[in-house]
């Protein structure tokens, strides 16, 4: 996990301000959720395996322990975990090496969090040695925090990783807005008590209690993550 210090916080005499940013990675802020499963239909092709369309539901925004061990189970490959881990990550790596598109209004978020001093972390269940791969392209000045899926004893959809993004930015999970694109990512955020912006990239989410859809991250800025905490 990398940190800096975080910027002050600024509340209300109620306590009621918008406290922390903790955002998503893949198919939130870098359009890389195809990336993975591209990856997978390769791996396991050359393994003499064809996957099934329908998985792709099942493993999107899932840790990659969870997504790798059902791909294994539902195909019966002759394969590993450990080595179908280390596959997955190289030929993610090869794919974003070539290219790494950012979500539509990604930087222009990311540009306004920092200039208005938001404290903000990148949350991802991707390995770190993905993370620090892809923050070379959206910058790690624009996040105080970053945690890895293979940083926190459980990952999403556990609360785990938000909980401890919170905590090292010195904010009140209630205080938090969390973007995020999967089922899988909006159950950990709504689990550790943020409130919740779905941007669904594979999957269909719907609106529920402290969760808002929205089509893209071009309608999320910082007034509309500050209208969550008065709402």
């Amino acid at each position: 996990m990398t940190s800096t210090v975080p910027a002050p916080a600024t509340r209300t005499a109620d306590g009621s301000a918008l406290q922390a940013v903790l955002l998503d990675m893949d198919g939130t802020l870098v359009d890389t959720e195809g990336f993975w499963w591209d990856v997978e239909v390769e791996i396991f092709a050359g393994l003499g395996h064809t996957l099934d369309e329908t998985w792709r539901h099942v493993v999107v925004g899932g840790p990659m322990t969870r997504s790798a061990g059902f791909l294994i189970e539902a195909t019966g490959a002759d394969i590993t975990l450990a080595e179908l881990t280390v596959l997955l990550n190289q030929g993610f790596e090869d794919r974003i090496d070539r290219t790494l598109p950012l979500m539509p209004g990604a930087a222009r978020l990311l540009a306004e969090l920092a200039e208005y001093e938001i404290p903000t972390a990148l949350v991802s269940a991707s390995h770190r040695r993905i993370i620090d791969r892809v923050l070379t392209s959206l910058g790690p000045q624009h996040f105080a925090l970053t945690v890895a899926g293979d940083e926190v004893p459980r990952t999403k959809p556990h609360p785990d990783p938000y909980l401890y993004a919170a905590a090292g930015l010195g904010a009140d999970p209630a205080r938090c807005a969390v973007v995020e694109d999967t089922a899988t990512g909006v159950a950990a955020a709504e689990a550790a008590g943020c409130h919740v912006v779905a941007v669904p990239s594979v999957v269909p989410i719907s609106p529920a209690a402290r969760r808002t859809v929205v089509t893209s991250l071009e309608e999320v800025d910082l007034a509309f993550l500050r209208g969550l905490m008065a709402a």
